[in-house]
């Protein structure tokens, strides 16, 4: 995946460095060139040989323009299938670790996606909170350090996190431009435990923002628009539509501005949108200085997200409430054994009463006993008074609101634990969710 060529002026494809030189061993033959994106080169054996490589192995890949990823994703999530989408644009490289069809992780090259600008994004720290905590720590402990400091709660960085990953799932589906690839490859067996979320309810939280984005588009074809002043503020912008409007000089383009403000490309691109609609701001597609040429805005159509189909669940919800019981007093035990026990129930009690690890009505007013159990009768009492309100499939959002919680055990116990005892929790954890799948 490392090895590296360059096209040169001669058109000749050679290595970019030592690594490459090895990478084509076995390749030999003759090639056609297929017709692709100018970022994705794909050449096709003729006549084709067969066989396979071994993991990691890219296996599919293609135009992220020319092919709705939100579509793509919508079908891993119905197919649950395993592994990482990557995909490279001209705002950077941002990959989706799936495990059986849902949402367990992603990266981002993008600045604007750094845990330390979403604590400031959402208020939960100041700009001069994150910059003294990394002078102290790496950015990989950035949110262990803030609850350390008791600058967050656990609770409060578990929900930071997650939003983390919902706009770098959302940036993914917005793209429009460069390349993606479905990488095949083990995944991590803590990575596969420390995190999830439903791929189909960030699929149907999309829908508002692609449609939103067609709209933006029609005025800002690409991020690769220049973006020049055209008149001060008025004193009624708001902030961050302020604090792009000084950056404005007609030498960058509203990715760039991006960058610059820690925004988004979705967040940059609304403000930039709003500054043209009230006449702030103008677009060319020349940096200033240049000369300029029209531009022609491209029509973009939304495309339409098929959430995938559930299965009918069971009725019988104490089944579901004892195997999780069991999960959550196997996290306390493991947790107990390096002294941190009762930090961490109350770090999970206050964690539930805020109701910020679900809003399902069946958590409301519980707590976890000592041993890291949830009272089972409650939970029953809860589901049956609740279950008209749970949904056409209850069961399937009660074990939904109880994995929830579970998931935010298991991110606090990460950060308390040492690797190999995380990575045991998570294969054990992985053993009991197995027995909710048996027959």
């Amino acid at each position: 995946m490392s090895q590296r060529f360059r096209i040169d002026g001669a058109a000749m494809l050679v290595p970019a460095d030592r690594t490459g030189i090895p990478a084509l061993a076995g390749r030999s033959g003759t090639y056609a060139l297929m017709p692709t994106a100018p970022d994705l080169l794909v050449f096709s054996r003729t006549p084709p040989e067969g066989g396979s490589i071994p993991t990691p192995r890219v296996v599919l890949s293609g135009d992220a323009g020319g092919f709705p990823l939100s579509d793509l994703i919508a079908f891993l999530s119905q197919s649950r299938w395993s592994g990482i989408i990557r995909v490279h644009t001209p705002g950077g490289e941002r990959s989706l670790t799936l495990r059986e069809g849902e949402v367990r992780g992603a990266t981002s090259e993008e600045p604007a996606d750094r845990l330390g600008e979403v604590l400031v994004r959402l208020g939960y720290a100041d700009r001069a909170q994150v910059e003294a905590a990394l002078r102290e720590q790496s950015a990989s402990k950035l949110g262990r350090a803030m609850v350390e400091k008791g600058v967050l709660q656990a609770h409060d960085l578990f929900k930071c996190v997650t939003h983390q990953v919902s706009e770098i799932f959302h940036a993914i589906v917005l793209c429009r431009e460069g390349s993606f690839f479905l990488i095949d490859q083990p995944l991590d067996e803590k990575m596969g435990h420390s995190l999830q979320l439903s791929t189909q309810s960030l699929l149907m939280d999309s829908i508002r923002k692609i449609d939103e984005m067609a709209h933006f588009r029609k005025r800002i074809p690409h991020g690769r628009m220049y973006v020049a002043r055209k008149r001060p503020s008025d004193g009624k912008l708001e902030e961050d539509e302020d604090r792009v409007l000084t950056m404005l000089d007609g030498r960058r383009t509203v990715l760039e501005l991006g960058h610059a403000a820690r925004l988004s490309e979705f967040d940059v691109t609304k403000v930039v949108f709003r500054l043209l609609e009230g006449g702030f701001a103008g677009l060319t597609d020349k940096p200033a200085g240049a000369p300029a040429s029209a531009v022609v805005p491209e029509k973009t159509v939304a495309p339409r997200v098929r959430p995938p189909v559930r299965a009918v669940a069971p009725v019988d919800a104490r089944p579901v409430a004892r195997v999780f019981n069991f999960i959550f007093r196997e996290i306390r035990d493991e947790v107990a054994r390096s002294g941190m026990d009762r930090e961490f129930i109350a770090a999970a009690n206050a964690a539930l009463s805020n109701q910020a690890l679900s809003s399902s009505p069946v958590l409301e007013g519980l707590a976890f006993a000592a041993d890291g159990s949830l009272p089972e009768g409650r939970l029953m009492e809860a589901f049956d008074k609740h279950r008209a309100h749970l949904g056409s499939e209850p069961l399937a959002s009660f074990r939904q609101a109880l994995s929830d919680v579970m998931f935010f055990l298991l991110f606090q116990a990460g950060e308390l634990l040492e690797s190999r005892a995380d990575e045991d929790l998570a294969r054990r954890v992985k053993e009991l969710l197995a027995t909710l799948e048996a027959p």
